[in-house]
């Protein structure tokens, strides 16, 4: 009874991992020398403890490019599209990626990949 009692503490003091953000959709504009980006993103955001909070653009050997910061929960705003003007890409860059953050795992291991046209 006690080793159960032990396990049963040690479960309830656990944070229990959550889902990472997941990129669900990317539409990019080319406006002269620089990009724009908006992105959909969804997450199982439960409020200040646990949502996603930022997404990014990096290049093929994951050197950052730009970097929207996302201020505050969307609860109840699921799935949500913020943007990101004025990004540089360097040139001879043909593919770059999306990746997104939340407050509890940090940045997700799951990039979006796409084709610069």
């Amino acid at each position: 009874m006690f080793k159960r009692s032990i396990l049963a503490i040690a479960l309830a003091t656990t944070p229990a991992l959550a889902d990472p953000p997941v990129i669900q959709n990317v539409n990019i504009k080319k406006t002269g020398d620089t990009w724009n980006f908006d992105v959909t993103i969804k997450h199982t955001d439960t409020g200040w403890d646990d949502y996603a909070d930022g997404w990014r653009i990096v290049d093929g050997d994951g050197k950052e490019l730009g970097l929207r910061n996302l201020a505050h929960p969307h609860v109840n705003e699921q799935p949500f599209t913020r943007s990101l003007s004025g990004v540089s890409i360097p040139e001879g860059v043909t593919e770059i990626g999306i990746q997104a953050r939340d407050t509890v795992n940090g940045w997700s291991p799951d990039i979006k990949r796409i084709k610069l046209r």
